[in-house]
């Protein structure tokens, strides 16, 4: 539940550690604004604090044009909600209700109908089909505001199915027309394709990513740049590109911070370029890019409580780290596969094959050497184990892969955010050839557990100063809930003291 008295004074202050925690609603005037909106804060008693946007649309609210909600930072992946409605939200916000209904989501939870809305409502504050419906609205006004796009893109990237729908829904959750956002509204009606707009099939689309400060951004790009797909990904100092398969779209996308561009939004932000061919998948490229980028994390806890547990002078080095996620579960699984067995240039001769071998190739190969979209789990179970071993990979990871791919198609393993954790480390442990620090390095970054913590590392053992691994778990308890920011810090400032 909300303090409203504390929700109060990180009002008054603007405190944009607030940002995206929670969202004010004015009773006076019907709008929902971040903690951080510029606009003169009301009386006291004009004020309804909610948890989320799509709590305050469910009351009545909408969305403020001058701070835009939408722009806010998400919720941290360590908010205590139960994991049925953790789950279910951070899968709708990928737009997991965009072609599915409700009872068949709830099938694939493994759940009933009933039971997923209990558990939503409940946490959430709102239904299923009602938490879907911000997030379209939402990323259809965030598209409105900030890209050349026709309405009629605007409302099928957003995740609607028909126009007329769009139209319908947006006038009556926020009281307007789609066009009424637009800079030059009179070029444009509703579903037109205006001429103004007619290079935007083939140019990038320009959209950001909020995150909390402060963004040890370069560190970041620095373990990205070490763990590579060759020809999936590339990471340098300009930022961070990738081949991306979504559905039947693929495409490219580059990430960069670039602040210029991103405080013009009103929020520290990543600048991120799409490929037009990406836009109807944007609901997933953008929940799945935040997994990557890790930033739900909440820098200013996560730092403070490792300070606390003996990291101090680790964390003033490298304030605001963030633990590298996983745009692809399988990708990652594969890749740390290929390197738990070998030195680390042989690893990305064979992981180069892998991926010109299985992988699909791109059109056209992008200027950054983006080539091939990474093999899928179908990909390699066809190849098969020897196929695997003909290009450099041992017979016995090779068959760890294969298997690792076959539980991902079976569904018997799920390598996404909001997995269960220990069921995946059990299923992975299973596998022969799966040591205990792959199975949590994969557990990690596929799942995003901020937690993961690989006891087994001789390296860590000697970075914090004790000889067992029964020690260093004991070390580690004080870090807890962030043991994986913990061995991060280790990792990258291996002669600061564990304390």
């Amino acid at each position: 539940m909300l303090d409203a008295e504390i929700c109060t004074r990180a009002l008054g202050a603007r405190d944009a550690r607030f940002d995206g925690l929670f969202f004010v609603g004015i009773t006076s005037t019907g709008v929902y604004c971040r903690p951080v909106c510029p606009a003169r804060v009301s009386y006291p008693d004009r004020r309804r604090f909610f948890e989320s946007p799509a709590a305050a649309e469910s009351a009545g609210f909408r969305p403020c044009l001058r701070c835009r909600p939408e722009l806010a930072p998400g919720r941290a992946l360590v908010d205590a909600v139960p994991r049925l409605a953790h789950v279910a939200a951070h899968r709708i916000a990928a737009g997991a209700l965009n072609e599915k209904s409700v009872r068949q989501f709830a099938r694939d939870l493994g759940v009933s109908e009933r039971h997923l809305r209990r558990a939503l409502e409940r946490e959430v504050g709102v239904s299923p089909l009602e938490l879907a419906q911000t997030h379209r609205l939402l990323l259809a006004k965030r598209l409105l505001m900030d890209t050349p796009l026709s309405i009629t893109r605007v409302a099928y990237a957003s995740g609607f199915q028909s126009l007329r729908r769009f139209n319908s829904v947006f006038r009556e959750r926020y009281r307007m027309n789609p066009t009424a956002l637009r800079r030059d509204q009179s070029t444009e009606s509703a579903g037109a394709e205006p001429s103004s707009r007619a290079d935007e099939m083939t140019s990038p689309l320009r959209l950001t990513l909020a995150y909390r400060e402060p963004l040890a951004w370069n560190a970041l790009l620095g373990v990205l740049r070490r763990n590579v797909l060759p020809g999936v990904e590339v990471a340098d100092n300009r930022g961070y590109g990738r081949t991306v398969r979504l559905g039947n779209r693929t495409g490219i996308v580059f990430v960069r911070d670039d602040a210029r561009h991103a405080r013009r939004h009103g929020a520290p932000s990543l600048t991120l370029d799409v490929s037009p061919s990406l836009v109807p998948a944007l609901m997933p490229l953008l929940a799945r890019l935040r997994h990557l980028f890790d930033l739900d994390a909440e820098p200013t806890v996560i730092d403070s409580h490792l300070s606390q547990g003996g990291l101090g002078s680790a964390v003033q080095a490298l304030p605001g780290l963030r633990i590298p996620g996983a745009f692809d579960g399988f990708e990652v699984a594969l890749a740390l596969l290929v390197r738990s067995a070998l030195e680390p240039d042989a690893a990305l001769t064979v992981l180069q094959r892998l991926v010109t071998t299985f992988g699909e190739p791109l059109e056209a190969a992008s200027a950054e050497g983006l080539t091939h979209i990474a093999p899928t789990p179908a990909s390699i179970v066809e190849a098969g184990t020897a196929a695997l071993a003909a290009l450099g990979v041992s017979a016995a990871i090779a068959r760890a892969i294969v298997h690792v791919a076959h539980m991902v198609l079976g569904g018997d393993l799920r390598l996404e955010p909001g997995s269960d954790v220990d069921a995946t480390q059990r299923a992975l442990l299973s596998i022969d050839s799966v040591t205990g620090s792959v199975a949590t390095a994969i557990v990690g970054r596929a799942l995003q557990w901020p937690d993961a913590f690989p006891a087994s590392d001789r390296t860590l053992r000697r970075l914090v100063g004790v000889s067992s691994m029964r020690d260093l778990v004991a070390r580690a308890e004080r870090w807890r809930p962030w043991r994986s920011y913990a061995a991060m810090h280790l990792q990258l400032n291996s002669t600061v003291p564990a304390g």
